[in-house]
């Protein structure tokens, strides 16, 4: 029996809130609307993050995954030793002594000019291994890669940017064709690009030419690495096999060098800090559009206690305790959050799938089930803190003082 008068009760409680409400619409709506915003930024938060998150790493695999690099380091004070520098067996031994890496790669570039039927352009000519293409990822866009053959035979082949392509032979396909490249003739079996641009930070500027390294020695007379390449097993090793470089290249160069050793982690420290800040401001707008959605739930249940004096004062005279009478007002307030919440957790939901055709293709919009929870337990959480002020009021309400209220 108690079962039954309990359920009434919280009947008639639903059926109270939901007349209350709709007699003052304008200020329900309002809170609704504050409401809204801040459950919409919740979940656009959680949305943003975990994009924002994925695209850098699909940015950093693009350019090569748990890469680190080494470069010989030296100033005007201490000028460069020509027995210090990295070499290609020094490559070799990195890969043999280090068992975590999976592959290796040298280069190096210089200036060059570039002429093809009666085109010029400057270009960087760069030297590589045989690791290169598979730790840079490098997209082939015409042709073939370097073979082992061209290496063995010391055959005068070449790859190009697209971008040198479009400027020496803008009108026909270069492969197969043969490009001066200083005193010096090659034959081109490809037209490659990065697979992410590395912004002319790397070897391989916009207008660049590949050869094999064994080519490069032979201009130069020398097998001076520039850049050496090495990849580890998983992300989980690169921080090791960073260290491991460091001491194989000081042991085989015990001299006064400096070696440069490092990896991607600082490209990844800047991604997240930036990616913090913009959490950090829709934090703050959702916090802001949370608190001004709850001083308007406030606002509407203060107002509703005063104009609702006497009907209070009544329902205390036929025996309702105070409790039943805070439960009345909090059960208005968590109405008014719920519907603003659930109507900003579908705008939250929608705005990535409207923006979508917009956005760059390389962009994956990454989303979790957590944030519809999140944003529907953060706004009940607000309206039941702002709504308790004017429930306990009201709880509080003298009967016979409300009785003569008017």
């Amino acid at each position: 029996m108690a079962y039954k008068d309990n359920a009434i009760l919280r009947n008639e409680a639903l059926s109270i809130a939901f007349d209350s409400l709709r007699s003052n619409k304008l200020r329900v709506c309002l809170a609704i609307f504050g409401v809204m915003i801040g459950s919409a930024c919740i979940v656009l938060v959680v949305t943003v993050s975990l994009t924002e998150r994925r695209y850098v790493m699909e940015q950093i695999e693009g350019i090569g995954s748990n890469i680190i690099y080494a470069n010989y380091d030296y100033d005007a004070r201490h000028p460069p030793i020509r027995s210090e520098d990295i070499n290609l067996d020094d490559v070799d031994a990195v890969e043999k002594s280090i068992p975590e890496v999976t592959e290796t790669a040298g280069t190096r570039w210089m200036p060059v000019g570039a002429e093809l039927d009666g085109n010029e352009a400057p270009a960087n000519l760069v030297g590589v291994t045989r690791g290169f293409q598979e730790i840079r990822k490098l997209v082939i866009l015409q042709g073939r890669y370097f073979e082992p053959s061209d290496t063995q035979s010391r055959s005068k082949v070449c790859l190009i940017t697209s971008s040198l392509a479009k400027r020496i032979s803008p009108s026909e396909d270069p492969v197969g064709k043969s490009i001066r490249l200083g005193d010096l003739r090659f034959d081109i079996i490809g037209v490659f690009m990065e697979r992410v641009t590395s912004f002319g930070m790397a070897e391989i500027q916009r207008e660049s030419v590949l050869v094999p390294f064994e080519l490069m020695k032979y201009l130069t007379g020398e097998d001076k690495v520039a850049l050496l390449y090495v990849q580890a097993r998983t992300p989980n090793d690169v921080g090791s096999v960073t260290q491991s470089v460091a001491r194989v290249l000081k042991s085989r160069h015990p001299g006064p060098s400096v070696y440069r050793v490092q990896n991607l982690e600082p490209m990844l420290n800047f991604a997240d800090h930036i990616g913090f800040a913009l959490r950090l401001v829709m934090l703050v707008i959702a916090l802001i559009a949370m608190v001004s959605s709850g001083v308007g739930i406030m606002n509407i249940m203060l107002t509703s206690v005063i104009e609702r004096t006497q009907e209070i004062g009544i329902r205390r005279a036929f025996g309702a305790r105070r409790i039943q009478i805070l439960h009345q007002f909090l059960l208005e307030a968590l109405v008014i959050s719920l519907t603003g919440a659930l109507a900003g957790i579908a705008l939250g939901l929608a705005i990535p799938v409207i923006i979508r055709p917009m956005l760059d293709q390389a962009i994956t919009l990454q989303s979790s089930w957590i944030s519809p929870f999140l944003a529907l337990f953060v706004s009940c959480l607000f309206g039941l803190f702002f709504g308790y002020l004017p429930a306990s009021r009201a709880a509080n309400v003298d009967p016979c003082e409300s009785l003569r209220y008017e």
